[in-house]
This record gives C-alpha cells, sequence and structure tokens, in this order.
C-alpha cells in the first residue's frame, strides 16, 4: 500500500497576536484555522501551525526556514517589511547577514517576535 504523506511544520508562540501579525501581514502567509490553540498557516502548500502555548522558551537553533531562488531579493523584501537579520561573530557573513557555506548555498537568519530562528536559503546548485 502506498502512503502519501505531507509535512506539516510547527513553530511555537506565546503572543498569537503578534505571532499572526508577523506570518500574516509581514510574512504574507494565509491563515487557514485560528483556534485556541494554534494559528494554521499555509505555507508554500505546507501546512504551518504555530501552536499557542502558555510559555514559551525558543530554541538556540532554525527552525523554519524557506528556499529561495535569490536570496539578496528576498532579504531585501523583507527588510522593507521591518525585518533584521542575524549576524554571528562565528561566520564571516555579507554586510546584509548572508554566510556562504563551503559548497556555495547561500543563509540568512532572522526571528519572528517569539524569538523563533528562522532561514532563507538559496541552494548553489538545485537538486
Amino acid at each position: 500500500m502506498i502512503q502519501v504523506r505531507q509535512p506539516i511544520s510547527f513553530i511555537a508562540t506565546a503572543d498569537p497576536k503578534c505571532a499572526h501579525e508577523f506570518y500574516g501581514s509581514v510574512l504574507d502567509l494565509v491563515l487557514m484555522e485560528k483556534s485556541p490553540f494554534a494559528l494554521v498557516y499555509s505555507d508554500g502548500g505546507v501546512m504551518l501551525r504555530v501552536q499557542i502555548v502558555e510559555y514559551h522558551h525558543p530554541a538556540p537553533h532554525t527552525v523554519h526556514g524557506w528556499q529561495v531562488a535569490n536570496i539578496e531579493n528576498e532579504m531585501e523584501q523583507l527588510m522593507k517589511r521591518g525585518i533584521s537579520f542575524l549576524t554571528f561573530e562565528h561566520l564571516p557573513q555579507t554586510s546584509l547577514g548572508v554566510w556562504e557555506t563551503p559548497d556555495g548555498n547561500k543563509v540568512a537568519w532572522f526571528q519572528d517576535p517569539s524569538g523563533n530562528l528562522l532561514s532563507l536559503t538559496e541552494f548553489s546548485v538545485l537538486a
């Protein structure tokens, strides 16, 4: 029997109002459902569930990201919407905050209002 599986991504917040402003307005994702438990968005055909929790402690690593065709263009659009990109002292990054991996991929990071670490990645060669 063949099983078809569709991924679901989970992010947490203790402030659903700020999360909705960010994911719905700043990132322009479509809200599919709102409940006392989660804000559910369509993110490129994948379900993104922003779980509503009483207390939230963001992970120190990337929890969600997007593959993009041109990272600098995407960053410019997001910066116009108020997004600030992060720099890390242990990584060599451009003035915009782009790190190039040894194999030529480009990565940039930013946070949502809950401190969740998000990323953009431009792959040098798409599979």
